[in-house]
């Protein structure tokens, strides 16, 4: 029951980090969209940083059963990674130009 809770709770975390937050700091006029890019960025680190640490602190300090304990540090380290690559998007370290043009030399090709 436990660790349905933990993974309903972390799956929700998860949505409104990475689906809502980018939906509120965003608005459409017409079919043109404005975006405030550092918000929604700053908003999804702090997101991701509070999950992670949430998660560490369930496991060291609340939950007393083993898989419980391996949940939230699992939990914890999928926001951790997750904080980690959008940090380096964020600062430009990982970009997805690859990931573009192997889009355009498909659609080239097919």
């Amino acid at each position: 029951m436990l660790r349905a809770l933990i993974q309903c709770a972390n799956g929700f975390l998860l949505i409104i980090i990475l689906i809502g937050i980018p939906a509120i700091t965003s608005a459409r006029f017409g079919s043109l969209q404005l975006s405030f890019a550092p918000k929604t960025q700053m908003l999804t680190l702090w997101g991701l940083a509070l999950a992670a640490v949430a998660n560490s602190f369930v496991a060291l300090a609340l939950v007393r059963g083993r898989k419980e304990r391996l949940l939230c540090w699992r939990w914890a380290a999928i926001f951790g990674m997750m904080l980690l690559i959008e940090y380096m998007f964020a600062h430009a370290y990982l970009n997805f130009d690859w990931l573009r043009e192997a889009l355009q030399w498909l659609q080239k090709r097919f």
